[in-house]
């Protein structure tokens, strides 16, 4: 079944979403229970929260993170209870956006960093062109560092065809704009959070460029939709929690002969304040991931933060040693316990805000 067959010229790539979906979500193992009615079983089966809960929680976390997921245990710190105040943000998000970036390298053979240094931006390389992976913190970045990276690749900017946001804050899709309005390309972003990046922001701040306008050609996609471009298609899995229209897309990479399956979680942290029911859909969205991981066998796990992926550590390592294995490659077993790690945390600061 093509999706929106009558707005999308047959000649141009298009989205599609999977024949008999219910099915297919049976066969595959990718099934899901609504966040809803999993938060209301969860709630149902758990027991009260208490300190001894969110010690529970941390302590599973921690364990369960073992040497390698560390990075991941900074979701186990509490939380703040309300969003910063407006000062606050600005200081924050200046001193972030002025480090110096990384240089740009290659992950995979059709996979590229192009990225700041705390924020990730990520050209999928395909048959047809390029499918951008979110789109820094404004049009300064973009061009400096996804155009200018892009180059020192040995990639063509005017080859982006998409950009996708996996979410509504402005470090993703701060650039999109630009890079829309120069090439052409198609934003494309979760129906629910191209309507709170059109009425009201969640972090609102001059620093950041100003969020894409929906255009005729830009795309709304809901989960399990698929975004074609040539020999490569990314499937779209909505993780709401960190936004409610959070994107973590699943697709093909490769290295050398070696084919794997690659998951890009597509917003980690919870910088949203006391919010009990938006934790409960981050952790079914954990949940459910994990069976899709499962059923899929993915064993690589990507992010939009390089804190949280250790991705310019990674890089750095291919750049010495080309020829070694992977360090992208984690396992299926690895990417498994790290939805685990995230969940728990979760819990862990669901049950804080519960006891307040």
């Amino acid at each position: 079944m093509v999706l929106f067959p009558s707005r999308f010229p047959s000649r141009s790539p298009f989205l599609k979403t999977a024949a008999l979906a219910a099915v297919a979500a049976l066969v595959q193992g990718c099934a899901q229970t609504p966040a809803s009615q999993a938060s209301a079983s969860q709630a149902s089966a758990s027991p009260a929260p208490s300190n001894a809960t969110v010690a529970a929680h941390v302590s599973a976390a921690t364990k369960t993170a073992g040497t390698d997921l560390g990075a991941l245990l900074t979701l186990c710190k509490p939380a703040a209870d309300a969003r910063p105040q407006q000062a606050e943000l600005d200081r924050s998000l200046t001193a972030l956006i002025d480090k110096p970036a990384p240089p740009p390298g290659k992950a995979f053979d059709n996979l590229y960093f192009v990225g700041a240094d705390w924020v990730s931006a990520w050209a999928v390389k395909t048959s047809d062109g390029i499918i951008l992976i979110d789109a820094l913190n404004n049009q300064v970045e973009a061009a400096a560092l996804i155009e200018g990276g892009m180059r020192k690749l040995g990639l063509d900017p005017a080859q982006i065809k998409y950009v996708l946001v996996t979410h509504g804050h402005g470090d993703h899709y701060g650039g999109a704009p630009y890079l829309a309005q120069k090439y052409h390309a198609r934003v494309v972003m979760s129906e629910a959070d191209w309507t709170m990046t059109e009425t009201k922001l969640e972090f609102a701040t001059p620093i950041w460029g100003a969020p894409p306008k929906r255009g005729p050609r830009d795309i709304s996609v809901k989960d399990g939709d698929r975004l074609t471009l040539g020999d490569t298609t990314l499937t779209l899995y909505i993780t709401p929690g960190h936004t409610m229209g959070t994107i973590s897309p699943v697709f093909d990479v490769a290295s050398g002969k070696q084919k794997h399956r690659a998951m890009l979680w597509g917003g980690t942290g919870f910088n949203f304040g006391k919010d009990v029911p938006r934790l409960n859909s981050y952790i079914a969205a954990t949940q459910r991931m994990d069976t899709v991981v499962s059923a899929q066998k993915i064993d690589v796990m990507l992010s939009n933060h390089s804190n949280i992926d250790g991705s310019q550590g990674k890089l750095a390592a291919l750049r010495q040693q080309p020829a070694q294995p992977n360090p992208f490659v984690m396992g299926t077993p690895v990417v498994e316990r790290a939805l685990s790690v995230m969940g728990e945390c979760a819990q862990a600061q669901r049950d804080r805000f519960a006891m307040q």
